[in-house]
């Protein structure tokens, strides 16, 4: 069972355009140092959709090297039921501790069509999956339910935003999943979900994927941490200093919910290099503003932490 602050790792390239796998691991070791509950490598955050079956099997290799069995390695699978089963295969060959199920590309597909492809890619190892509610990828209550009790599927995430939907959905399969005595944990997976975690912790949703812990993982760690012992106040001022300004700064460019994530690692000391197309890099302006974000986040900690002194 997954617990604390989920890291969502970029993935580096060089200059050529090229996996960096050494500043890959020095980018996760960093990371796992911070105090994660667990990492998701290869994923949205990490450009899963930019990327092959070879690159995809190193970049998961180093990551699980790099953890050093600290906290459980999550690898991205997704795409074509075929593609997603090479690349569920290749994580459980590379170490990786469970899969998240990322979306089918373009096509949409009746319910009975989902479940289908989450029990095809699932069925394809023994490692535990995360399904992710997001896309073309909406489960209905009663697939959800019907995925829930495959084996191995022992996790939902959601991409929506449609709380009404997540609530049913939650309160449906932790019913049906009752009897069993099956663990099961759901997961708020919007792009930047601190802002949304409030409501989604009003329906049961406790855990959530942290970007910002990839660059500021204190900023991060901070608002968790607040939000576990009801701290109104710097819940407030994080929001209010960091998080709304940086939800308003992705929002400007499509893509920049990955490429200011990596742009920010860069920042911190880790060359994360380039997005691969089609993502673009943020602007010299947005870069100067993303800055003050992080600076106005750490300003408000900082004042925090005063206050409580």
């Amino acid at each position: 069972m997954l617990d604390g602050v989920l890291f969502f790792p970029v993935t580096p390239f060089d200059d050529n355009g090229e996996v960096d796998l050494t500043r890959l691991a020095e980018h996760v070791a960093k990371g796992v140092d911070a105090g994660p509950g667990g990492v998701f490598i290869a994923c949205g955050t990490g450009e899963f959709h930019a990327l092959e079956a070879v690159e995809f099997a190193g970049i998961v290799r180093t990551a699980v090297e790099a953890t050093g069995g600290r906290v459980p390695v999550y690898a991205g699978a997704g795409g074509s039921v075929a593609q997603a089963k090479i690349f569920a295969k290749a994580a459980a060959a590379a170490g990786a501790d469970g899969l998240l199920l990322l979306p089918p590309y373009l096509v949409t597909m009746p319910q009975r069509g989902l479940v289908d492809y989450t029990r095809e890619v699932a069925g394809a190892t023994d490692l535990p999956v995360i399904v992710y509610n997001r896309g073309n990828a909406r489960y209905s209550e009663a697939s959800a339910i019907e995925v829930a009790h495959f084996p191995n599927v022992v996790g939902f995430k959601d991409g929506t935003g449609d709380v009404d939907m997540v609530a049913r959905i939650v309160r449906a399969v932790t019913d049906a999943l009752e009897p069993t005595g099956k663990p099961f944990q759901f997961f708020n997976g919007l792009p930047t979900a601190e802002v949304s975690q409030q409501a989604y912790r009003a329906i049961g949703v406790t855990l959530y994927s942290s970007a910002t812990f990839a660059f500021a993982p204190e900023l991060a760690l901070a608002f968790y941490e607040a939000l576990e012992r009801d701290d109104e106040a710097l819940i407030a001022a994080l929001l209010r200093d960091f998080f709304h300004p940086l939800v308003r700064l992705r929002d400007t460019v499509p893509g920049y919910a990955v490429s200011l994530i990596k742009a920010g690692v860069t920042m911190e000391g880790v060359a994360a290099g380039p997005v691969r197309p089609p993502l673009i890099m943020p602007s010299p302006e947005d870069r100067d503003t993303l800055a003050d974000i992080i600076a106005a986040g750490r300003a408000a900690i900082a004042g925090e932490l005063a206050v409580v002194s």
